[in-house]
């Protein structure tokens, strides 16, 4: 489990970045596999998510996660709910303590959000879509809706595929560029003709600074290059694999 230096330092708050390590699932979900949208055992994810949670301290039961759209919308969660009632989301946010919110990923950005004066947290599945259309500062906005500030906001973006392992089509850089022709700046040319390396993360940290958060803080590992530590759908599909695992990313507000 990785954690990030100014959410360790919130004293109300607990929260971790799960590596794939420690798990019981196998072939190619080795490891700590907790994304229900894989074709992974249930009963094996069901056991990867209550290890997880023992590592912050709580049940498998306590742990409230989304199924992830790649949207830019945003749930909050006021209880905990069965793995049936799952809204279609890409953003999470509670004021409820004891109760773990967390995100999925394998290559998209996952980012975790606390402020710890208020006691509200919030978890983001940022790939390029959500990032681009706005599922960060629809966090931030439904964090303000519960009674935060974003000024004593603590954002932290977790591992996530990097610029060197991110190849991509010219189609796809003018989505960027047509929406603000400044985003040019996050794409380098790659060897391929007509192919460009996107910096994601540097994408999202760049979005979330420009949103007037207290602070923003990226632990800078990439999914893709760190294959004994995360899955990742682009190695997964460069294999021609059948399907991938999903590491998760959670965040917990203490009880009293």
């Amino acid at each position: 489990m990785i954690t990030a230096s100014k959410l360790q330092s919130c004293p109300t708050i607990r929260h971790g970045f799960f590596t794939r390590r420690d798990g019981v699932s196998s072939g190619v979900f080795a490891g700590l596999n907790c994304g229900y949208g894989s074709g992974d055992e249930a009963r094996n994810i069901d056991q990867n998510r209550a290890i997880a949670m023992a590592k912050l301290g709580l049940k498998r039961q306590d742990l409230n996660t989304i199924y992830q759209v790649h949207s830019p919308d945003v749930v909050v969660a006021d209880g905990p709910w069965l793995r049936h009632e799952r809204p279609r989301a890409d953003g999470i946010v509670t004021n409820r303590s004891g109760l773990a919110i967390g995100v999925m990923s394998a290559d998209c950005t996952p980012v975790l959000f606390a402020d710890h004066r208020a006691r509200i947290i919030g978890a983001a599945h940022a790939g390029w879509k959500g990032a681009l259309h706005g599922v960060l500062s629809n966090t931030i906005n439904k964090m303000e809706e519960l009674g935060g500030d974003r000024r004593h906001i603590t954002a932290a973006v977790g591992p996530c595929i990097h610029q060197p392992s991110y190849e991509v089509g010219l189609e796809f850089r003018t989505t960027f560029v047509n929406e603000n022709k400044d985003f040019a700046g996050y794409f380098l040319p790659s060897e391929t003709p007509d192919h460009y390396l996107f910096d994601l993360p540097k994408f999202v940290v760049d979005r979330l600074e420009a949103l007037g958060l207290g602070s923003v803080e990226s632990v800078s590992v990439d999914t893709y290059a760190n294959e004994d530590q995360f899955y990742s759908y682009r190695r997964t599909t460069h294999r021609k694999e059948a399907d991938y695992g999903r590491g998760l990313s959670a965040i917990v507000i203490n009880k009293d």
